[in-house]
Parts: structure tokens; sequence; C-alpha cells
């Protein structure tokens, strides 16, 4: 069971994970590269460089793409603009669910458990090195404010009185304090949100006054900048994300233009160079370091660098205009990116008049002329039929045209007035004889495509209907492979059926199918057809193809009609029958029949949401 939920899981996140990493991986390189072109500037610019990187790794880009999809624009770019929009898509998100190819148990059953077992061992792998990880740093932690505890609060002295006075420079309103501690741990300040310095006992005899002022200058400069907290979220990200080798390589660059940044300020404050230098090198003496990244010492970064640096190089040069700008751009962009890949992303799916999208295809394959008539007969009985040259309907709502017109269900049409579902209309149309010639050239689904977009032509000029496309999460019935594995038989290579028809899939396979209620055969067929099939069946729900199968496959179903509300389709969801059924209910069936099974899950979904419909205007 316990394997089974990984499983799903690993399924569900795998894909966002794996966009996640990549897209902070590059986030991070573009900052080294930033870094670079800053390193002759403060140490402090590129420190918080190095830290916005590492942030990045709690913060997805999704929640940016989020927020631009959300807005779209009322007036898309032209048609032109289309494949940049979806490049840029396939670009921001190149990890898709992947398509698994199940073996049956006869052939592939180990390889099958191997990987069913997969997800387990890497969601245990990473929750062990986050456990141990957390558990080393809360050991660290007790440590230090074991030391806290039994350290002695200084209110006067050397220490004390040079640690106010250079909090009055440093315009530090809040009183910091400080506590002589017995350990041997370096100099160093503690805590987060009450931070305090802990100064070690004896090493004040080995400085002078001047050394004391410099160290404790040093550690007001972590204090004012809250080092200590910026480490914190640093160690955060290391803990979840301590696979990833960059996440520790950050640290370090995090730890060294930290210690620089200090540096650069006491030399800044008026401090000699050899006497700093000589400071850091007397407690690195006398000292240890502090064993929490989020402990601010003085002794922290490669020494030998820090000592070269303090006693050659000259003052660092403070941003100019062309640096600001393009800070200023790399953080826009940051931004920009993600919202406006969520802008384009928006702009195919919701921004764009479904009719206005089918104007190619409808300017080719048009009705020459069409006959609506209201139909106020009593009689419930429907009636449609496509001759080779024109379309009868006799008895259709407005609504249950637009359903034909799209492709869709019930759930996935919105808006739109009250009239739709309850005025009928009965519709001949005709075609020209050159429309007709040419629809007959084409095969069995590019011909049916066709006949949808001359129906969406003929709502769009006579119902004046327009409407567009949004992507919402709902409930979804996902077919996946049930715990034996399929039952169906793969289709070989060379076999005929009677009544034989071009494949859907376009590549000139035969396959027949048939229907009736409660009853679906088919041979020859993709998943994808089955799939179409069922989503016939008036479910309540989408179906998802999660499966991964590829091939054609012979099918057949049979199960015992009964009523698909929304409620029961979910009652069927947990294969449970009702009362009255004598027979195995579709969902059942397909478990028991076919090897496969529908899921109950949520994804994402097109509505189509009517902007403007009226009346059919005269003849």
């Amino acid at each position: 069971m316990i394997a089974k939920y990984l499983s799903e899981m690993w399924t569900a996140i795998a894909p966002g994970l794996g966009n996640h990493l990549w897209q902070s991986t590059l986030f991070a390189v573009v900052a080294g590269l930033l870094t670079i072109a800053l390193r002759k500037n403060h140490a402090r610019t590129r420190y918080w460089l190095w830290l916005a990187a590492s942030l990045k790794f709690l913060i997805p880009f999704s929640l940016l793409v989020g927020i631009g999809s959300y807005i779209g624009w009322s007036h898309p770019s032209a048609r032109a603009t289309d494949g940049f929009y979806y490049a840029m898509e396939q670009a921001g998100q190149p990890f898709e669910v992947p398509a698994i190819s199940y073996a049956t148990p006869s052939t592939g059953s180990a390889s099958l458990n191997v990987m069913k077992l997969l997800p387990a061992v890497l969601a245990t792998a990473w929750f062990c090195g986050f456990v141990a990880l957390l558990f080393v740093w809360c050991a660290r932690w007790r440590r230090m404010s074991g030391v806290l505890r039994v350290a002695v609060p200084l209110r006067q002295g050397r220490e004390a009185e040079t640690l106010r006075r250079l909090e009055r420079v440093a315009g530090i309103r809040k009183k910091v304090e400080i506590f002589l501690s017995r350990d041997s741990l370096e100099p160093a300040v503690f805590g987060i949100f009450r931070p305090a310095l802990v100064w070690p006992h004896g090493i004040s005899k080995r400085l002078d006054s001047e050394h004391v002022e410099a160290i404790i200058a040093h550690e007001l400069c972590h204090l004012r900048q809250r080092d200590n907290l910026s480490a914190a979220l640093h160690m955060l990200v290391k803990a979840v994300f301590w696979f990833h080798p960059l996440v520790w390589w950050l640290g370090a660059r995090l730890a060294e233009e930290r210690e620089l940044a200090c540096d650069e300020e006491v030399l800044q404050l008026g401090c000699e160079r050899e006497l700093y230098a000589e400071s850091i090198l007397k407690v690195c003496e006398f000292c240890v370091g502090s064993p929490l990244a989020c402990v601010s010492g003085v002794t922290g970064a490669d020494l030998k660098t820090r000592i070269v640096r303090i006693m050659t190089e000259n003052a660092r040069r403070k941003l100019d205009f062309s640096k600001r700008l393009l800070l200023s751009a790399a953080g826009f962009a940051a931004i920009a990116v993600p919202v406006v890949s969520g802008l384009a992303h928006a702009t195919p799916s919701r921004g764009r008049s479904q009719t206005q999208g089918t104007a190619a295809v409808a300017a080719e394959y048009i009705y020459e002329v069409a006959s609506i008539k209201p139909n106020k007969s009593d009689n419930p009985m429907v009636a449609i039929s496509a001759t080779p040259d024109g379309l009868h309907i006799t008895n259709y709502t407005p609504q249950m045209l637009i359903l034909m017109a799209f492709g869709v269900q019930d759930f996935q049409l919105s808006g739109g007035p009250s009239w739709l579902n309850s005025e009928k209309y009965d519709i001949e149309a005709k075609m020209d004889s050159s429309v007709a010639d040419a629809l007959i050239k084409l095969g069995p689904q590019e011909r049916a495509l066709a006949r949808q977009h001359m129906l969406q032509a003929l709502l769009s000029d006579r119902f004046g209907l327009t409407v567009h496309r949004e992507i919402k999460e709902i409930p979804v019935f996902a077919l996946v492979i049930a715990k034996n594995g399929p039952k169906m038989q793969e289709a070989k290579p060379g076999d005929t059926y009677p009544n034989g028809i071009k494949g859907p899939d376009g590549r000139g396979s035969a396959g027949m199918m048939e229907g009736g209620r409660g009853k679906l055969t088919g041979q020859g067929l993709p998943i994808k057809t089955l799939v179409y099939l069922l989503s016939l069946q008036h479910l309540g729900r989408t179906i998802v193809d999660k499966t991964g199968l590829v091939g054609n496959y012979d099918f057949k179903l049979q199960w015992t009609p009964e009523s698909q509300s929304a409620a029961s389709a979910q009652q069927g969801a947990d294969n449970t029958l009702s009362p009255d059924s004598s027979g195995p209910s579709i969902f059942t069936a397909i478990q028991e029949q076919l090897g496969l099974k529908l899921e109950s899950q949520k994804g994402p979904v097109e509505i189509f949401v009517i902007d403007h419909v009226e009346r059919p205007s005269e003849n």
C-alpha cells in the first residue's frame, strides 16, 4: 500500500520537480555569471546574488507562470506568433508525465515490480538524507544553546564599552547583549530573531583594544545584515535539496562572500589592514570555528584567501550606472520571463475565440446554404444524418449543437442563456459540390474534424456564437493499468478485419469498432480510440489516458447500463454496484475484462466558455 502511494505521488510530482530543478540550476548559473561581472565590486552585492540563487530553490517559477496564465489577453496576437508562444511553453516545461510502457505479467513482471519499487526507494533515500541533516544541525544548535545558557552577561568592561560605542556608530538602536563564555568557540553572533554576541573567556588577554574593536565591528556587520537569518534559510534549502551538488557549492560561495563583505566594511570604517588581519589570526590561534553556518563568527571562509585580500586588494568600487542597469535588467527578467511564459500559455488556450481558431479550415470547408427552423413539436425524438453533400438535424437544442461542434461533454460547457437547452431547431445544410468532393478525399478522422469546423462556422454565422477556452483543475477519470496488467490482445501487423476502416492514427492501419447499449467491441484500435468511446458513455467526467500503452489492440467490453450521473460515476470508480444492477458496472467491466482501471483524480481539463450567442437569424 505504501509503495503504491509513493509510486502515485512520484508520478504526480516528478515532472514538476524536474522542471523546478533545471530552472533553479539555470538561475544559479546566471547568478554566477553576474558575480563574475561584479568581481571588482563590493562582496555584499555578490553575496545577495548567491543568496537569491539559493532561495530560488524554495520558490518555483510555476507560481509566476500561474499568475501569468490567469491574467490572459483579451486581444491576442496574430496566429503567426503562436509558434513562439508554444515554443516558450515547451521550453519552460520540458518534463512531462512519462508514458510508461507496462509489460504483461507473463513477460515482464520482474521489471514491472522494480519500477513500482523505484519511487519508494527514492523517497526513502531522500527522507533519510533530510532527517539526517536536520538531526545533525539540531544537535549542533543544542550545543550552542547550551553554551549560551551557561554564559555570563557582560555589563561592563572593555568589551561591553566597545560594543556600545560601535552600536552608536553603526546606528543599531536595539541593544545587543554580550555574554562571556568559558567555551573555546570563536567570538560569534548567535540567534536569529534575538541575536547575542558570545565572547570567549580569556581571549581578551591576548588582544589589544584595537583588536577587540576590529573583531566586534566584524560581528556587528553580520548582525546588521542579518546574516544568521540568511544562513538559516540556506540550511533549509540544503536540507530539502541535499541531493543536488549545486546547493552545497552555493553554501561555500555564501560563506566566502559573507566574510569578505564584513571584512570590506570593517576596513571602510578605518581599521588598519595589518591590525585587522592580526586580529583574525589571533582569534584563529585561540578559538575553534562555529559548528553551525547560521552562527556568524570571524574565522569563516578560506582564511588564507581572506588574509591575502585584506592585505593586498584596494578598495572595492561601488556599482556604477552600467552595473546597476545590468542587475535591474536581470531582476526584471527573472520575474517577467515566467509571467510572460504564463501569458504565452494562456494566449493559445484562453485568449483566442475558438471560432477564430478554426477560421482557416472553415474558409475552405463551409456550408453554402442552411435552413434553420424552430421545432415546436412535442416529439422527443432527435435525429441527425450526414450526407455526402449536407447535414440534416431534427429536434436539436443549441446546446446539443455546440457540444457536437466542439466534441465536448456537458460539464465542459459553461455560460450561455437558459434557452440554449430548452429551444429546439431543425437544420438543413447543403455544401457546394467542390467542397463535397474535397471532403470525400479526406480520411475518416480528417473528414470528421472538417465537418466539426463546418458546424462551428455555421453556429458562428447564424447563432452569433463566440467562445473561448480555459484550462481548469477538475475531477477526471484516469485510465491506468490495473493491478494484474492489461488483458487486451495486441493486434499484430497484417491483421485484417471485415468492414475495415482507416485507423484514427492516420497511418492506414485497418480496424473496426462496434457499439451498442452496454457493449463496445474494437479490433486493431489504439488506446486513444478506446478513451474516446468511453468518453461517449456520459460518465460525468473527462477521461485521460495514463496507461502508457502504444500500438493497436482488440477488445470486447460488456456491462450493465446505469445512470451515469456524477454521483454514480464516483460510486462506479470505487468498483461498487448499485442494488438494481444485474451485471457489472462499466467501471468493474473495464477492470475485469480489459485489465484497465478508471481512477478518480484531478487534472487540467479544457472548458469552453460561451461569450456570446443569440437566436438564429432569418433563413
